[in-house]
């Protein structure tokens, strides 16, 4: 089920959750007229080869990531391959479109719900790192490198 803005504007009464949450999952067709042009990056082909994919299903894949907080390699196939996804998204943050893109998400999304920018707030952990193999500052054992084992030159029985 395609959830578009239009369902995110809020009703009188509260709705008790639903297995579909309203969030956007992938664009419409209005807002992606809107979208699209803002995508277009004119950039020449290195070398020939399958053509380019359509820039849709790729940015409904970068919403399912942003959305989900998870990693590329999970992406599910339906938004195409991983890398590609990836690669365009990267193509649309160094040429400036994604900005674009973004900031016409939130406006739309804005003028549906209405975003309180006032207050705002980000939640991470910092731990420190493990001191392990890699060169950390553990204390030295004194011990160098295990010595190559092989036959023993010990004399041993000498008449």
């Amino acid at each position: 089920m395609t959830t578009r803005f239009a369902d995110l504007a809020p009703s009188g009464a509260a709705a008790p959750p639903t297995k579909d949450d309203p969030t956007i999952w992938r664009v419409d067709d209005v807002l992606w007229a809107r979208l699209a042009p803002l995508l277009v990056v004119d950039k020449p082909r290195k070398k020939s080869g399958r053509p380019r994919r359509a820039d849709r299903p790729l940015f409904d894949g970068v919403l399912w990531v942003i959305r989900t907080g998870a990693q590329w390699r999970t992406l599910p196939p339906e938004f195409g391959p991983k890398s590609t996804v990836h690669a365009r998204f990267q193509e649309w943050v160094q040429s400036g479109a994604f900005d674009h893109a973004w900031t016409l998400l939130l406006e739309e999304y804005d003028a549906f719900v209405g975003l309180d920018l006032h207050w705002q707030s980000a939640d991470g952990c910092l731990i420190k790192a493990p001191l392990g193999k890699k060169g950390g500052l553990g204390k030295p054992n004194g011990r160098g490198p295990t010595p190559p084992t092989g036959a023993n030159a010990a004399p041993n029985a000498i008449c």
